[in-house]
């Protein structure tokens, strides 16, 4: 084991557990402000709800020799044992890896909520999780990331060891699979009550920033901690990590201006995390001049692509699909068209003369993890909705989630001003949400 690829490991899992609360504020600042607590609380529980699965049976599902197909691991794993203090995993411990895994499966389940805030009973959304984790993470998990030893015993996840389609760090086993369950569950728990012609503003932009910020920060462990070592690879997706996202945001306000009028601190925070979801897949397949181009086309195309909402009448609160899914998808893609041998050091996409060959196994595995993703989401959600229920009742939701499900408030109006507000009140807000705009308008 090396002393070096595991003290980077093991700081690596520990930004990439920072992404959840970073994820948690980002979308707190975005809602009302009646729901800011409920809003922080389905990502915060998230990181108990799969910590306690991905030890008992999770990281086993995941991370060990197929039952079959390169569809799902077994058991040998399961309650973690025959793991160790010394049991080592490449040059690290086996409990590294466990740890640093564990943060992905933790901030995917986290990212789905962001569909169904205002709206959502947190109980029906802890069964959601426990369920989705199990039967759709978990096997997706296995498909893309884990690589087995072909030589050994056979095993490794179908899409990463038999299609060869490249997703260093999770375009589509973390963002695709996000997006396209938050779109189901989006389409089985409804619209707000008002939208869309009712206004839902940010009810506090500098948390977004905030949020964004953090995000970001963590993103490097996310991206270069997949190196799983010290080393080059590591290096090239941390800069290719900051290139892209920082051409997205300028991708982002382009479109903001061009289209509105206007660049927004929402916009620019959006745009970052459209970046950071576009460049995971190829931070370790692209050259920085091919992040770049990434970077600023993701931003672009997740711009337009949150108007789709108001086109097809599902209402994701949060623009998880138009970010997520779109921005996770396209990621995926332009690796097909961007990915050099310099940097993969062996698969080539169309740009560098590697035909169409890579792009098709892009895009079926696009295609496939988004399919089980929406399909499963769409069973499941509706297992719950008509067993306990997915959505509160419309006087707790026009009272406020927060006040109704957890008898607290995100601020304490009786102490601004002369004037006393009562427990359930709060002052008027919302969001702008009128086709193709993030923009804040008054």
């Amino acid at each position: 084991m090396d002393t070096g690829d595991t003290a980077w490991l093991l700081a690596a899992s520990a930004l990439v557990l920072l992404m959840t609360p970073g994820l948690a504020f980002f979308y707190g600042g975005m809602v009302r402000s009646k729901s800011v607590l409920s809003t922080l609380l389905l990502s915060f529980s998230s990181i108990a709800i799969v910590t306690v699965l991905w030890v008992i049976y999770g990281y086993s599902l995941s991370f060990t020799a197929d039952i079959g197909g390169g569809l799902l691991g077994g058991l040998d794993r399961f309650g973690l044992t025959g793991i160790g203090p010394e049991t080592a995993s490449a040059t690290i411990p086996e409990f590294a890896f466990v740890a640093f895994q564990l943060m992905f499966a933790i901030i995917t389940v986290a990212l789905i909520s962001g569909a169904i805030v205002d709206r959502v009973k947190f109980g029906g959304w802890v069964l959601f999780a426990i369920l989705w984790a199990t039967f759709v993470y978990f096997p997706v998990a296995h498909w893309v990331f884990y690589f087995g030893d072909l030589e050994v015993d056979g095993s490794g996840g179908w899409i990463a060891t038999k299609l060869d389609a490249l997703d260093f760090a999770g375009g589509t086993a973390v963002h695709v699979n996000a997006g396209a369950a938050a779109l189901a569950l989006a389409l089985i728990v409804g619209k707000r009550r008002g939208w869309p012609k009712e206004a839902f503003r940010p009810h506090n932009l500098p948390l977004v920033l905030l949020g964004a910020g953090l995000l970001w920060f963590g993103w490097f462990g996310f991206n270069a901690g997949s190196a799983v070592a010290a080393n080059g690879l590591a290096a090239t997706a941390f800069i290719n990590t900051q290139a892209a996202t920082a051409a997205a945001v300028i991708g982002w306000l382009v479109v903001e201006k061009l289209r509105d009028g206007h660049a927004t601190t929402l916009g620019a925070a959006s745009g970052a995390v459209a970046g950071l979801v576009g460049i995971t897949p190829a931070c370790a397949s692209v050259e920085p001049i091919g992040a770049l181009i990434l970077g600023v086309l993701t931003g672009a195309i997740c711009a337009l692509a949150v108007g789709l909402k108001f086109r097809f009448g599902f209402d994701d609160s949060l623009d998880v699909v138009g970010v997520h899914l779109v921005g996770g998808a396209v990621g995926s893609l332009l690796i097909g068209f961007l990915a050099t041998a310099a940097i993969t050091g062996g698969p080539e996409g169309l740009f560098y003369g590697g035909g169409l060959a890579q792009l098709g196994k892009q895009a079926i595995a696009v295609v496939a993890v988004g399919g089980y993703s929406f399909v499963l989401s769409l069973i499941l959600g509706k297992l719950v909705d008509m067993t306990i229920g997915l959505r509160i009742s419309e006087e707790d939701e026009v009272t406020g989630v927060d006040i109704t499900t957890h008898a607290e408030t995100g601020y304490d109006f009786a102490s601004v001003g002369a004037s006393v507000i009562s427990p359930g009140a709060v002052p008027p807000d919302g969001r702008d949400e009128r086709t193709g705009t993030r923009s804040v308008n008054a």
